[in-house]
């Protein structure tokens, strides 16, 4: 349809089509003020992605603002494709995590699929080279034959795109909880390594040089996908399918080649991935960033349906699309090179000095806005913020111990529930060795890989224990960083930075945003006593359901540096008469842990302590020893306490067991979640130098026969083979999913 065929403005504004969109009357008055007129609906589309959530961050500005973005490491935060981290040597890492959930909840394959090569354009388009990815994962219960559909189908679409695209999917989290039930989350993670003579960005310079669209054809797949991901799911967003767009990995790999040729040419002057709103966000934010202006001849975007209007092309969100600036007079270069990937690069516009991006189609102007306006100058809500009556009840509560009467069918149990078990039937679908870089593959505390050529190492992970974040979101927001670290420090790895995918329900109930305040305000303070920077990432709410939410996830992407590959510690135990250790005080605090939801059926209470000065100097310690070649292994305590982890330390430790003696309360020590604990093994001859090094309990041995005993004061409380603790914690998924 053609603008002429269009209603007026004036009809439009009658008719409220701006609501449909997602702009509210007060939204829609300041586009009128702003632009000095009506706007048409081309115009209002292009405001109402661009103003979206999404894609403005107009509800979660306020908190970001919180976060430390900078150190003497940091290359680039936040505000580009990706964050960059110096690592020496003239390189340096780049990272970013992002969410692809409401399209997963209506096409899993699909938006898993396309949530995985969205975030690879992210990295490649700041002129990186993609080397791993990593996901962050949450469900409904498995009982549930709906979640059973939407884990396999999340799990093939990862897996499909990213064993397609050749890059080792080597690291993430799985979880699963009832308030996932009808809004899973999937978030994906990219990491890439580059040079820092190659770093790009994406802004619009230059005057005069031409704008030219790489990639893909674009089509009517995934046209108001950013709205869409602003918007609560209900009953009715089956009807958005159309919104998912689909992917196609085999283009995106001939893209990411073609693009980390083009960065090595001086006739680049900016690229940006054509992410949410497509070429209405790369544009605007290009010209934006520059303080210039981008005007574009829709006619001459290459589409693959006939008959697309200005608006249709604008806010598709087609896949493997990049918007790129080169010098004038320097285009068949560019040209050529696209064409030897089998590609097409057109040039569909020009940088101008009004900062203002001007559309034309059919030889009429059908846009012409202000790129502020669009970009930086959307409306930014302090929204109104209120203690939830729940947290005030948790936290008058005392910590109540569960009852226990048989300790081994409880670890056998904790072994089996689904977040704990065995996560191989999930990763054994990536190809987590293409490129041959991966020296820690999936399954211990981080993921590492080699970086060739060096003898550096990077280590990486995501995390966040939700549950916690329900219970105290400030103490959870710490929670999820330093949990992050100790995954790191344990992997042999120096933290760098982190990356985090803010998951949330609606911002607009004061009860989520007072969480979404909460949660800033720990992730804050622990990446700055840590010293890990927050360098990008991506907020996604409205993560509700018929109007329940999804308990508040954070997702904390984290990135270390091993400095020698010798360094590189993994979390089983390697030979018999090794010293076990544990690290850390364990305290009678079992709130959202895994025991207390198994033995009542839900989470209630405090939330573990955190000392976040005790951490830092743990982390330290352990470090040090790991440096030092002190340690055999290293694991973190965490879900399901120490029973859980020296069972999951014993799993991989071929044919190993071990004798461990614990104090205190025997449920406490074994099955509390406290904080800042490590299980560590040291080789005896290394026992005075470690002892003298780390703050740390003997609190058992490694031994020949593959049987965990554990006992107490009173004498033996658990005894259990191996293999049997191995095949309830690797079954329990497998099962769920017959």
């Amino acid at each position: 349809m053609s603008l002429m065929l269009e209603p007026s403005p004036e009809q439009l504004k009658a008719q409220k089509v701006y609501k449909e969109m997602g702009l509210s009357d007060e939204e829609f008055a300041m586009i009128e003020k702003i632009i000095g007129r009506l706007p048409n609906y081309t115009e209002i589309g292009l405001f109402s992605v661009m103003w979206s959530e999404h894609c403005s961050y107009k509800n979660s500005k306020p908190v970001l603002s919180k976060f430390p973005t900078t150190g003497e490491k940091v290359l680039q935060g936040p505000g580009e494709g990706a964050g960059i981290v110096d690592i020496g040597d003239g390189q340096a890492v780049v990272f970013k995590i992002e969410s692809h959930n409401h399209p997963s909840a209506i096409e899993p394959y699909q938006g898993a699929a396309t949530g995985v090569g969205g975030i690879i354009r992210d990295v490649f388009s700041m002129g990186a080279r993609p080397v791993a990815l990593l996901n962050s994962l949450r469900f409904g219960e498995l009982d549930s034959p709906r979640v059973r559909y939407l884990f396999k189908e999340v799990v093939a679409g990862i897996a499909g795109y990213g064993n397609c695209i050749g890059i080792p999917t080597v690291g993430g989290e799985v979880q699963f909880d009832p308030s996932y039930e009808g809004n899973p989350l999937v978030n994906a993670m990219c990491v890439g390594l580059i040079d820092h003579k190659d770093i790009k960005k994406g802004q619009a310079h230059g005057v005069g040089n031409t704008v030219m669209y790489v990639g893909a054809k674009t089509g009517r797949d995934g046209i108001h996908g950013a709205t869409f991901a602003s918007e609560e799911l209900t009953d009715q967003s089956e009807a958005k399918r159309p919104a998912v767009q689909v992917g196609d990995p085999f283009m995106e790999k001939l893209l990411l080649e073609a693009c980390l040729e083009l960065v090595q040419s001086d006739a680049l002057v900016g690229i940006q991935d054509m992410g949410a709103a497509g070429l209405t966000s790369s544009s605007a934010e290009m010209a934006s960033k520059a303080g210039s202006g981008i005007e574009m001849n829709l006619d001459l975007v290459p589409q693959r349906e006939t008959g697309m209007t200005a608006y249709e092309m604008m806010l598709s969100e087609s896949q493997e699309r990049m918007l790129i600036v080169v010098k004038k007079g320097r285009e068949q270069e560019i040209v050529d090179l696209f064409s030897k990937y089998g590609l097409e690069a057109v040039s569909v516009g020009k940088v101008t000095d009004d900062k203002m991006l001007r559309l034309t189609h059919k030889g009429e102007v059908v846009a012409e806005l202000p790129v502020d306006a669009l970009a930086e100058d959307a409306p930014v809500y302090h929204k109104p913020s209120s203690e939830p009556e729940y947290y005030r009840e948790f936290q008058a509560m005392e910590n109540e111990i569960p009852a226990v009467e048989d300790y081994k069918e409880t670890l056998v149990k904790l072994l089996q529930q689904p977040t704990i078990a065995s996560k191989e039937w999930v990763y054994d679908q990536y190809d987590y060795m293409v490129r041959t870089n991966t020296v820690v593959a999936p399954g211990s505390d981080a993921a590492v890989i080699r970086i060739r050529g060096t003898r550096k190492g990077l280590a990486m992970t995501t995390d966040c224990n939700s549950r916690y974040m329900y219970l105290d979101p400030e103490t959870g927001g710490k929670i999820a960083v330093a949990e992050a670290a100790r995954n790191i420090v344990c992997s042999g790895g120096v933290p760098l930075a982190i990356t985090d995918n803010l998951n949330f329900g609606n911002p607009e109930k004061p009860e989520i945003f007072w969480q979404i305040e909460k949660a800033a305000d720990g992730i804050s303070d622990a990446c700055r006593t840590l010293n890990t920077p927050v360098i990008g990432g991506n907020v996604s709410l409205y993560n509700e359901t018929n109007g329940t939410a999804i308990y508040p996830t954070p997702v904390i992407g984290m990135v270390g540096l091993v400095e020698d590959i010798d360094h590189v510690t993994t979390q089983s135990f390697k030979a018999a008469g090794d010293l076990i250790y544990l690290v850390g005080e364990t305290k009678d605090e079992f709130g959202g842990s895994e025991l207390q939801k198994m033995a009542y059926g839900k989470i209630f209470g405090k939330a573990p302590e955190l000392d976040l000065e005790k951490e830092e100097k743990v982390q330290a310690q352990i470090l040090k020893a790991i440096r030092s070649g002190l340690l055999a292994s290293a694991h973190d305590v965490a879900e399901g306490g120490l029973a859980v982890a020296v069972a999951e330390s014993l799993i991989g430790s071929k044919g190993l067991g071990a004798d461990v003696k614990v104090s205190g309360n025997t449920t406490s020590a074994l099955f509390s979640e406290s904080q800042s604990r490590f299980l560590l093994s040291v080789k005896k001859e290394n026992q005075e130098e470690f002892e003298r090094l780390v703050d740390a309990k003997l609190i058992g041995e490694v031994t020949e026969a593959p049987v965990l005993y554990i006992s107490n004061e009173e004498g033996l409380v658990l005894a259990e083979q191996v293999e049997v603790l191995e095949q309830a914690w690797k079954g329990a998924i497998p099962c769920l999913l017959k």
